[in-house]
């Protein structure tokens, strides 16, 4: 029963979000209430974050976990969020994210970053890791709720998009994914997963192999972007 509900709100999600549009382009991503990227050249003890959210979302969707973050000791300058087409292929918002990663470090001028993402983040931020080279720019990867290897949910919205094609299980894009290293580089890889996810199906489509993956007793899919407990940890995890 819960497996329908989850598909019937996905849906009704995707149909609204056809009259809305796709979130903005890495371009014009805005920064989130709280967050205000930091100026050229201005130095930080921390390793800034760059935010990476998923399908049907934007860089909004990260206001808690931006509390949690400043909460934790982050300053404003150090948090950034990054926004695509999630209609579009996952291959080309990686591309986005390289390019914003490589700004966010002009901007720093720091030597990597972190990066926590959500969903199918999850899937565009491994993609610029393995292969774009990511990894070389990347210290912390902090995955929630990722479909790392498909979730059947997405069966839902592949005529409407590529990215879903590609998250559904067994397609090409995962494929790749999934061949030979799957945590790839000198990074530390952490997933967090649940069996109340809802969306994410089978839940442990999320863990990967090399990583730190937590399982989380009873969370949501959304949950997780909400629940300031969890995410004050991963913030903690991230300055370890």
């Amino acid at each position: 029963m819960r497996r329908i509900i989850s598909a019937l709100a996905l849906a009704g999600a995707v149909a609204a979000t056809v009259t809305a549009g796709p979130a903005a382009s890495a371009e014009a991503a805005p920064a989130p209430a709280g967050a205000v990227r930091a100026s050229a050249g201005a130095a930080s003890a921390r390793t800034p974050v760059v935010f990476v959210h998923g399908y049907l979302s934007g860089g909004v969707t990260w206001d808690p976990a931006i509390a949690a973050f400043l909460g934790a000791g982050y300053r404003p300058g150090d948090l950034f969020t990054y926004s695509y087409d999630f209609f579009g292929s996952n291959k080309a918002s990686a591309q986005g994210l390289a390019a914003f990663v490589a700004k966010v470090k002009a901007d720093t001028g720091a030597d990597k970053v972190d990066i926590v993402n959500h969903s199918m983040g999850g899937l565009v931020s491994l993609w610029y890791a393995k292969e774009l080279g990511g990894a070389a720019n990347i210290k912390h990867m902090a995955s929630l709720a990722a479909p790392h290897h498909g979730t059947y949910i997405a069966g839902l919205c592949t005529v409407l998009s590529v990215s879903c094609q590609e998250m559904s299980p067994g397609s090409d894009f995962l494929k790749r994914l999934a061949s030979g290293d799957e945590t790839p580089g000198a990074v530390d890889y952490r997933t967090w997963y649940s069996p109340c996810d809802g969306v994410i199906n089978p839940f442990t489509s999320t863990p990967l192999q090399g990583a730190v993956n937590t399982l989380v007793p009873c969370e949501t899919h959304l949950g997780f972007l909400t629940d300031i407990g969890l995410l004050a940890r991963v913030a903690s995890a991230l300055k370890a």
